[in-house]
């Protein structure tokens, strides 16, 4: 049995190297702004959810398979803010469900690319779902890719993918990834 060799480590450090860099500043806005998206669906603060998003934008929660495969069907496909502001309205107002809990465990968002004011990054989540005097379970986990438009209103979604690894998801989705 041989050792693994040390040498593809320069390879990994120069990719690393070679990534595209944001100010201190710039990517503590970028985490900031991950961790505020948690917490507004965690908190259930619906009426927040859409102003993360330009008005014209892209919302989609797709299994893995059928993103990896350019199938483009999607369990939930917004493609405006007005459309996010209909689904808000939906879970406050028409859709009848067992109420539950999410809280979000989002990593550190990876940035791949930054062009002007747009950054393209992606972060992996992972869902937790409460029902009231039920234990918790993990409900959803995939991975953010999105394209993030830095605005004078701050950053903001242009394009969330939510691309989920397991093909089939608990009962129903309600309410946002």
């Amino acid at each position: 049995m041989t050792t693994p060799s040390n040498a593809a480590a320069p390879t990994v450090l120069r990719a690393a190297e070679s990534a595209p860099r944001l100010t201190f500043d710039a990517y503590y806005e970028l985490v900031s702004f991950y961790a505020r998206y948690a917490a507004v669906l965690d908190q259930g603060d619906w009426d927040a959810w859409p102003e993360f998003f330009l008005d014209e934008c892209v919302y989609k929660v797709v299994p893995r398979e059928n993103h990896e495969r350019g199938l483009p069907l999607a369990v939930m496909d917004f493609e405006s803010k007005g459309m996010l502001k209909d689904r808000v309205y939906g879970i406050k107002e028409t859709l009848f469900f067992d109420p539950y809990y999410q809280r979000h465990i989002v990593g550190m968002p990876l940035v791949h690319a930054i062009r002007g004011n747009l950054i393209e990054a992606e972060a992996n989540y992972v869902v937790v779902r409460t029902k009231t005097e039920e234990i918790g379970d993990v409900y959803n986990v995939g991975r953010y890719l999105d394209r993030i438009r830095q605005t004078s209103r701050g950053l903001r979604l242009e394009s969330r993918l939510c691309v989920y690894d397991s093909e089939m998801i608990a009962n129903s989705l309600i309410y946002p990834i």
